[in-house]
C-alpha cells in the first residue's frame, strides 16, 4: 500500500552552517558601519592625512562622518545614566568640537568636513527629508489641530521664559538689561544664523557698538541653552519610558495614529526602489520651491517647505504610495543620517571656545532657568490643549535650539524625529518673532 503523506515521518530539521568568521566580523557594526569597514575608513583617511590631501567631497565625507558620528554615538550609549539622557547625541555633536578646539583632529580633515558640511546644504538635505516624510505619514485629520494648537503652549512658555529668566538672571546681578538681550533673547531666538546673527548685528546698529563683539556676547547663550534644551528633552524621553500615559512618542495629539504604518519596521510591505527615489526627489524640489520663495519674499525656506508639504498632505494631490516612499526615506535618514550630520555639525558650526565661554554660575543657572521654564510650561499646559506633555515639552525646546542644527540634536536626544514639522515651526517662527519684538525692545530702551 503506497504511503501518503500524512503517513510520512516529520523531516529532520537542517541544521544551519555556522557563518564563516569574516561575516561573523563583517557582522559587527559600529552604528551602522560594519567594523572591517570602520577600520579601513580610519585607515585611509591616516592615509590621506599623512599627504595633507583629504578630499572634501562627498565620498570622502560620507566615509568620515558616518565613521566620526557612529563612534561617537555608540560611546554615548554605552555609558551608564547618561545614555537614557541623549548622550548619544550630545556625544555626536560635541566632542568633535572639542576635538577640533584642542587640535587632536588633524586639521586636513576639519578642513574636509567643514568645506563640505558649508558647501553642500546638508543640513537641509536632511530637515527637507525629515519634514516631509514626517508630514506625509501624519494622520490628516490631525494635521491642521496640531499645528494650530502648538501655538498655545509655545507663546505662553515664551512669554514664562522670559519672566523667569529676567527675573532670575537679575536676582543673580547680572541685571535686567543684560539678562533680556543678551542671555533670554537669544536662547529663544532661532539659533546662530537666523538668531543670534541678525539680533547681534540690530544691536551694534541701534549701539552703534562692533557687531564682532556682541556676536561673541551673545553666541554662548545660545549654545547652552541648546545643550539644556537636549539634556532636558533626553530627560523626558527617559520619563516616558517610566509613565507611557505622558507620552505620544512622536505623536502631539491624543487620538493622533501613524497613517503610514505599511512602511513601519514589521510590515512584511516593500515599496519600489523607484517610489523611494521619487520620494526624496519630491522633498528635494520642495527644499528648492522653498528657496525661491525665500529669494523673493524672506520667508525662510524651510518653513515654505513646510507649508508646501501641508498643502499636498491636505490636498490629498499625491498617491498613497508616494506618501509611503516619502516615509521611507524619512526613516532612512532618521537612521543612517543622523549621527554623521550631527557629527559635522560639531566640527564645522560648534565652536567649543564659545561655548565654554558662559561657563559662570549665574549665567548658567539664568540659561537653565530659562529653558526649564519653556519646556515645563509646554508640559504643563499640553493636557489642558488634550495634547501629549511630553511631547509638547520637546517641541518648546526646540524653541530654544541652536537653529536647524538644535532641532535635530534635541529630537535625536529624544528619539522623536517626526516632531521635526512642529520643531520647524518653534525654530523659525519663534525665533523670528523673538528677533523682531527684541530689537523693537532694545531700540526703545535706548540700546
Amino acid at each position: 500500500m503506497p504511503q501518503t503523506v500524512a503517513d510520512e515521518a516529520p523531516a529532520a530539521p537542517v541544521a544551519e552552517a555556522p557563518r564563516p568568521i569574516w561575516w561573523r566580523a563583517v557582522d559587527l557594526r559600529v552604528g551602522v558601519v560594519p567594523v572591517p569597514v570602520f577600520v579601513l575608513i580610519v585607515m585611509l583617511t591616516a592615509f590621506f592625512v599623512a599627504r595633507d590631501k583629504v578630499p572634501s567631497d562627498i565620498l570622502m565625507n560620507m566615509a568620515l562622518l558616518a565613521a566620526g558620528g557612529f563612534a561617537c554615538a555608540e560611546l554615548g550609549k554605552r555609558l551608564p545614566i547618561i545614555r537614557n539622557i541623549g548622550a548619544a547625541a550630545i556625544f555626536a555633536t560635541f566632542i568633535p568640537s572639542f576635538l577640533v578646539y584642542a587640535h587632536i583632529l588633524p586639521t586636513p580633515v576639519t578642513a574636509s568636513i567643514t568645506s563640505f558640511t558649508k558647501s553642500s546644504n546638508f543640513l537641509y538635505l536632511f530637515i527637507s527629508c525629515i519634514i516631509v516624510g514626517s508630514i506625509l505619514g501624519m494622520d490628516r485629520r490631525v494635521l491642521v489641530g496640531g499645528f494650530l494648537k502648538i501655538f498655545v503652549p509655545l507663546l505662553l512658555g515664551s512669554l514664562a521664559a522670559g519672566v523667569v529668566g529676567c527675573a532670575v538672571g537679575t536676582a543673580l546681578g547680572l541685571g535686567l538689561h543684560h539678562t533680556l538681550f543678551r542671555i533670554v533673547v537669544p536662547i529663544m531666538a532661532g539659533g546662530v544664523g537666523e538668531g543670534a546673527l541678525p539680533l547681534s548685528m540690530g544691536y551694534a546698529a541701534i549701539s552703534h557698538q562692533a557687531q564682532g563683539a556682541i556676536f561673541a556676547e551673545v553666541l554662548p547663550s545660545v549654545m547652552l541653552g541648546s545643550l539644556t534644551a537636549i539634556i532636558f528633552s533626553g530627560l523626558l524621553n527617559a520619563l516616558g519610558k517610566r509613565r507611557p500615559h505622558l507620552t505620544g512618542e512622536g505623536r502631539l495629539q491624543e487620538g493622533e495614529v501613524d497613517l503610514i504604518a505599511v512602511v513601519d519596521e514589521t510590515s512584511p510591505v516593500r515599496l519600489p526602489v523607484e517610489t523611494i527615489a521619487a520620494a526624496a526627489i519630491l522633498a528635494v524640489t520642495l527644499y528648492l520651491a522653498g528657496s525661491a520663495g525665500q529669494a523673493l519674499t524672506g520667508f525662510p525656506a524651510p518653513v515654505a517647505l513646510l507649508f508646501l508639504t501641508v498643502l499636498l498632505k491636505l490636498g490629498r494631490l499625491l498617491p498613497p504610495e508616494l506618501e509611503q516612499g516619502a516615509h521611507a526615506v524619512y526613516r532612512f535618514f532618521r537612521v543612517a543620517v543622523t549621527y554623521p550630520l550631527l557629527f559635522a555639525i560639531g566640527v564645522a558650526m560648534t565652536p567649543w571656545e564659545k561655548l565654554i565661554a558662559a561657563f559662570n554660575a549665574p549665567t548658567l543657572i539664568t540659561i537653565v532657568a530659562t529653558v526649564a521654564t519653556l519646556m515645563g510650561t509646554g508640559f504643563a499646559l499640553a493636557r489642558l490643549l488634550k495634547m501629549y506633555p511630553i511631547d509638547v515639552a520637546i517641541v518648546n525646546a526646540c524653541h530654544s535650539g541652536q537653529g536647524g542644527t538644535g532641532d535635530v540634536a534635541i529630537l535625536s536626544a529624544a528619539n522623536r524625529m517626526s516632531l521635526m514639522p512642529f520643531a520647524q515651526i518653534a525654530t523659525r517662527i519663534g525665533g523670528a518673532i523673538t528677533v523682531t519684538l527684541a530689537l523693537i525692545a532694545f531700540r526703545m530702551w535706548g540700546g
